[in-house]
């Protein structure tokens, strides 16, 4: 009696242990579906990304931004450029007295 219960029991343990072989399995597979899916979204995103640094780079190329400037805005570049320095907080310095 006491070996059919102790086989009973030992059934029913590999029993629950196969069950629970099966569902890690299925939830190990759909980590990997997901896996899978994270790495192409991620892949996707890259491909995005250096789309975008290619855009941006030509985008902000100073040659098409001074023929663009020339052609749509009438843009021209001046004839002489001058710097002038002055002193705007000259007027600050200076003690008014009443």
């Amino acid at each position: 009696m006491i070996r059919w219960s102790m086989f009973i029991v030992l059934l029913l343990a590999l029993l629950a242990s196969a069950i629970a072989v099966v569902a890690q399995r299925h939830t190990s597979r759909e980590l990997f579906v997901a896996l899978q899916a994270a790495q192409a979204e991620r892949d996707q995103a890259k491909v995005e990304w250096s789309r975008l640094q290619l855009e941006q780079a030509w985008l902000a190329e100073s040659g098409r931004i001074e023929r663009q400037a020339r052609a749509e805005l009438d843009m021209e570049r001046p004839e002489r450029v001058g710097i002038l320095i002055e002193a705007p907080w000259a007027e600050a310095t200076v003690e008014h007295r009443p």
